[in-house]
């Protein structure tokens, strides 16, 4: 872990503090609302089905969309969410933490639906919720022995286990605080220029974004959709 990621553990529990409602219950709701949609936003089932139709019935270039879509509504919301510079900081985070964890949480779940993979089904849930940690997290919370699988595993585990809710939904929430938490003390100097903290924020959550759809276009693999 860098110094960015570890300053962001330190800090973790303090953002917890000034806005008690990020906990494993704020996951579960980020999750609820990408699936189903929010608000303006059309939930995760409506936005792959819209990228299949406009290709044709292609899911590998529909996911491609899918993923440089959310890449440009995480920038949207980093940039939104960072122009404040520093004295806006302790109202933003929580404002970032929301809407690149709803943007990332809708990306995944619109590549497991293209690849067949039900919504519904709460081992898939959990699937979407442990791949937006990333790659690398996932791979070492795995040696860890932290996660018993990665992703495409817990997806078609032969059962689900309700104990492995609540503990992915805690790690997740951990983790998100931490790389918000991390990347605002990475750009302290940037953000003293309000607008400079703005493109900083979007090149950061859009660039995050990326790298989380192309580990979910690699991990989850096609089933037969139904």
């Amino acid at each position: 872990m860098g110094i960015k990621g570890s300053v962001g553990k330190r800090l973790a529990p303090k953002i917890t503090e000034m806005a008690p409602g990020l906990t494993t219950g704020f996951v579960r709701e980020a999750l609820t609302r990408a699936i189903d949609g929010a608000g303006p936003l059309p939930g995760a089932r409506a936005a792959a089905e819209r990228q299949l139709k406009a290709h044709g019935g292609d899911v590998d270039l529909a996911i491609h969309d899918v993923i440089e879509t959310h890449v440009r509504l995480a920038g949207a919301q980093g940039f939104l969410t960072n122009i404040g510079g520093l004295v806006t900081a302790t109202v933003a985070i929580p404002a970032n933490l929301a809407g690149l964890a709803v943007v990332q949480c809708r990306m995944i779940a619109a590549i497991a639906h293209l690849r067949g993979h039900d919504l519904a089904d709460p081992r898939v849930r959990n699937a979407v919720l442990v791949t937006l940690l990333g790659e690398e997290s996932v791979e070492e919370m795995v040696k860890r022995k932290k996660l018993p699988a990665p992703p495409m595993a817990i997806a078609t585990a032969p059962s689900h286990d309700p104990l492995l809710d609540a503990k992915i939904s805690a790690e997740v929430a951990s983790d998100l605080i931490a790389r918000v938490a991390g990347k605002r003390l990475a750009t302290t100097v940037g953000r003293r220029v309000p607008v400079v903290g703005g493109l900083v924020g979007a090149g950061a959550d859009g660039f995050a974004t990326w790298k989380v759809g192309r580990y979910a276009d690699r991990e989850l693999l096609p089933r037969s959709r139904r």
